[in-house]
């Protein structure tokens, strides 16, 4: 069972296709609970295709069918390109996985232009002061800070709208004074974001890796 993909049996040679019948009606139950899970995984993965109107903050994803044997990913000129040959399945995972490969770069890459310059802008306009900077495929949060006050951002947030990546550096340059989620920290964070738990409300819409 594969998502997008469907129940395949295999059958070994010399077997008939009624034994194959007869053994999925002994796996019903597990086939049955396994699809309603492949059901859910399903809703939630984007399957990207030649048809896919897909960007990030400058890049674009094209999606190509071609004459090839092997899958080309490239990232140049505001183009996320990914070639995929005809006598693959798209659908598949694998081929998903490498054209998500591509966002990724081009992410990395976006991530690297962007929130290093507006960090320090930032920073420099509110006087919170961090140690070191790093950029990371981090999938569990926007952001943190450390205890050293070194400041990690996601690549993901070049998918968010600049308010709520503002809020993201904001969120952490703040815990430079503060390291905790009081009553004070908010306060504090106000003097920089006009409500800044609404705002936080906002960044629920989003999920890291949802595309």
């Amino acid at each position: 069972m594969k998502p997008f993909l469907g129940i395949i049996v295999t059958l070994p040679e010399g077997f008939t296709i009624s034994s194959g019948e007869r053994f999925i009606k002994t796996k019903i139950d597990w086939i049955i609970e396994h699809n309603r899970k492949i059901k859910e995984f399903e809703k939630t993965y984007t399957i990207f295709d030649e048809h896919s109107n897909f960007a990030i903050r400058n890049h674009l994803l094209s999606v190509k069918r071609v004459e090839k044997s092997n899958v080309k990913i490239s990232v140049k000129d505001g183009i996320i390109k990914a070639e995929i040959p005809i006598s693959k399945e798209i659908r598949n995972l694998e081929i998903q996985k490498k054209i998500r490969f591509g966002i990724t770069i081009a992410m990395r890459k976006e991530a690297k232009h962007y929130l290093p310059k507006r960090v320090e802008e930032l920073s420099n306009l509110f006087g919170l002061h961090y140690n070191e900077l790093f950029i990371k495929n981090i999938k569990s949060r926007w952001g943190s800070c450390s205890s050293k006050n070194n400041i990690n951002l996601s690549i993901h947030l070049m998918m968010l709208p600049d308010h709520l990546i503002d809020y993201v550096i904001l969120h952490e340059l703040a815990h430079t004074k503060i390291k905790n989620h009081s009553k004070e920290y908010w306060l504090f964070l106000n003097k920089f974001i006009v409500n800044a738990k609404t705002v936080d409300k906002q960044l629920r819409f989003y999920k890291i890796d949802h595309y």
